[in-house]
């Protein structure tokens, strides 16, 4: 069942809930939403103890996305579901959402711990919003997600073709496409920014132990600038991490 709560700006953000118990909100990163990506096997794992949020993101499947796109606008949506779930609640976030929850506990929004699994503060220096915004402007959806998961992700040269031969998949991805640069523009450069040593509130920062030098760096920086870190490297796992693997991690640090 789909609900709405309404962010700062008057967009409206579609959330479901499921399971009982003390409040998760959970935030995904690029391309993802609640029915298409990681949150939804995070939320079915973690159910039996808590009572999970997952939401769509600005301009992604029924949520709304009122123009004109600013990274702060995240931090509201996510601040605007927190309060539909009482206001008192742990939120995890992986890849970029990892990073909408490092930003909003450094802008001082409330939360019980906090949880960011593989953040990609990866040093990039290409200028990859310009890019997208481009491929955007020249309606060519595909392309920016084609050059999302090979250019800047770093996927096989053969991702393009792999999406092609899913005709579902990338229609998903394609609908979704456009919110790329928004993505990009809120990693601020792919620098992990010194403001997150402002954050007050526990984290968890996670990892898993195939992830490459890059993102390796990424997740050792945020953990040595937010001040209550707890480092956890998950064995075995990359940046698609496995929910059955994540959601112990998380009750074991939530507890």
């Amino acid at each position: 069942m789909t609900e709405f709560t309404t962010s700062k700006d008057g967009t409206r953000i579609a959330y479901s809930v499921i399971g009982s118990g003390p409040a998760v909100v959970l935030v995904d990163g690029a391309l993802n939403s609640r029915d298409f990506g990681a949150s939804k096997g995070v939320a079915a794992a973690l159910a039996d103890s808590y009572t999970v949020f997952t939401y769509d993101r600005r301009g992604r499947a029924e949520s709304g996305d009122t123009l004109p796109y600013a990274p702060a606008r995240e931090i509201e949506d996510l601040a605007a579901v927190i309060a539909a779930a009482g206001g008192d609640a742990f939120v995890m976030g992986q890849s970029s959402g990892g990073a909408i929850v490092l930003e909003a506990a450094a802008s001082g929004v409330k939360m019980r711990k906090l949880a960011s699994y593989e953040a990609p503060y990866v040093g990039q220096s290409t200028d990859f919003l310009a890019r997208q915004k481009q491929f955007i402007a020249d309606g060519d959806r595909r392309g920016a997600v084609n050059y999302f998961m090979t250019t800047m992700v770093g996927g096989p040269f053969f991702m393009p073709l792999m999406i092609r031969l899913m005709p579902k998949v990338g229609r998903q991805l394609d609908a979704v496409a456009h919110t790329l640069p928004y993505d990009t523009e809120l990693m601020n450069g792919f620098a992990a920014p010194a403001r997150l040593a402002s954050i007050a509130t526990p984290a968890l920062i996670m990892g898993g132990s195939k992830y490459k030098p890059s993102m390796k760096k990424a997740v050792h920086d945020v953990a040595g600038l937010v001040p209550d870190a707890t480092l956890v490297i998950l064995d075995g796992q990359t940046h698609q991490v496995s929910p059955a693997v994540l959601a112990p991690a998380l009750t074991e640090f939530f507890q």
